[in-house]
């Protein structure tokens, strides 16, 4: 596996950010959100709100993990959304050939990095599908809680492009340093 390089995103990555969220929502969210929805124009759709979301960053940030193939992972965080909770991890996606590989941890460590660095409070949050087991597992391991279940909003307020009645659950940490890596030992202790 190739190293990978982080850097924030600009407005010139919003095609490629749509199509790796385009991807991960077609291989995710089957169940939760419609086929149709799914099958038809949802590449559109994400580059509508990341080309957006790219240009006016106010508040936000976007990190990019590239690798030699090129976009290995992002994550985008909205810093100190809610009173109680914090910062909203808002999205995390790796591209299908970097499952396993430490893409998303590392991404993660970014969005602590970020948080320290730019938010007013140290917590952390994000929400998860209830159906997605293995991003649960993978948060629960990274130190998160899961505090709350609630209903799915329609993408773009559609419910159209919703099956069913999904749920998702938020997951939450008090301090966001919990998602650094650990520091090795000093040499000299």
């Amino acid at each position: 596996m190739t190293a990978l390089f982080y850097r924030e995103a600009g407005p010139e990555d919003a095609e490629q950010v749509a199509l790796l969220h385009a991807d991960s929502w077609r291989r995710h969210y089957r169940g939760a959100y419609s086929d149709a929805f799914l099958d038809g124009d949802v590449l559109g759709d994400r580059r509508a709100v990341w080309s957006t979301r790219l240009a006016v960053p106010a508040g936000s940030a976007t990190v990019l993990a590239e690798d030699a193939e090129g976009l290995a992972g992002f994550v985008h965080l909205v810093l100190d959304h809610d009173g109680r909770w914090g910062s909203l991890v808002d999205n995390l996606h790796v591209a299908h050939r970097r499952h396993r590989t430490g893409t998303g941890t590392g991404l993660l460590a970014r969005a602590a990095r970020t948080v320290a660095e730019r938010a007013a409070g140290p917590s952390v949050y994000l929400w998860v599908l209830e159906q997605n087991t293995d991003a649960q597992q993978f948060y629960r391991a990274r130190g998160g809680t899961c505090v709350e279940r609630t209903a799915v909003p329609p993408p773009g307020g559609d419910p159209a492009r919703l099956h069913g009645a999904p749920a998702k659950l938020r997951f939450a940490w008090r301090d966001a340093a919990a998602l650094l890596p650990a520091r090795p030992p000093h040499p000299d202790r």
